[in-house]
């Protein structure tokens, strides 16, 4: 992910992935991404191999689509069971667009929803959209989802649910977005 040719993002010059190894540029924002990475290995005991970083999801509303970003994802037992969107400014405001993307990213209501500007964080039960702890202390560790698995129900999305969702995330997320800005992509 190169951000050179992004004029919003200062670019500080190169830092290596704590999770893949591969380097990118160093900006502000890579950093707290950086450092919730590490908080996510080192403190809440996961593996690397358990973090799927940067992924890329389609969103759509109507004829319009754009791809958007997801920072992490953690799996258990074959199962996405975190959903971690990272952006810098007001939490609150990111907590409908980041439900959305739980509830399309898999075929399932992704139970352990994270939104987090690197300072602090809400942690979000998936199915209800409601605040379960906030701080970046809180995170899930992997003892706490090793002993909730049992009672996750990864409810299956329905079409609708999903097209909605979907809709949610392209208005919060793209209409409006700045045109150069990294994280979102404008399929036309």
């Amino acid at each position: 992910m190169e951000n050179q040719s992004n004029p919003h993002h200062l670019v500080l010059g190169k830092l290596s992935d704590f999770l893949t190894g591969c380097v990118l540029s160093d900006t502000h924002d890579e950093r707290y991404r950086q450092k919730i990475a590490k908080k996510l290995v080192q403190n809440c005991k996961f593996k690397k191999t358990d973090i799927l970083s940067n992924i890329t999801i389609e969103v759509a509303a109507g004829k319009r689509k754009a791809t958007l970003k997801v920072d992490f994802i953690i799996t258990f037992q074959g199962k996405t069971v975190v959903l971690i969107k990272y952006a810098p400014g007001s939490l609150v405001t990111r907590r409908l667009s980041t439900i959305a993307l739980s509830r399309i990213l898999k075929p399932y209501q992704i139970p352990i929803v994270v939104i987090t500007n690197g300072e602090d964080a809400e942690i979000l039960d998936g199915n209800s959209g409601k605040v379960m702890a906030t701080g970046l202390e809180k995170l899930p560790y992997k003892e706490d989802i090793e002993k909730n698995m049992a009672s996750f129900l990864f409810k299956p999305i329905e079409n609708i649910m999903f097209d909605q969702a979907s809709r949610i995330a392209y208005a919060c997320e793209v209409d409006g977005a700045c045109p150069c800005d990294s994280d979102v992509c404008i399929i036309e």
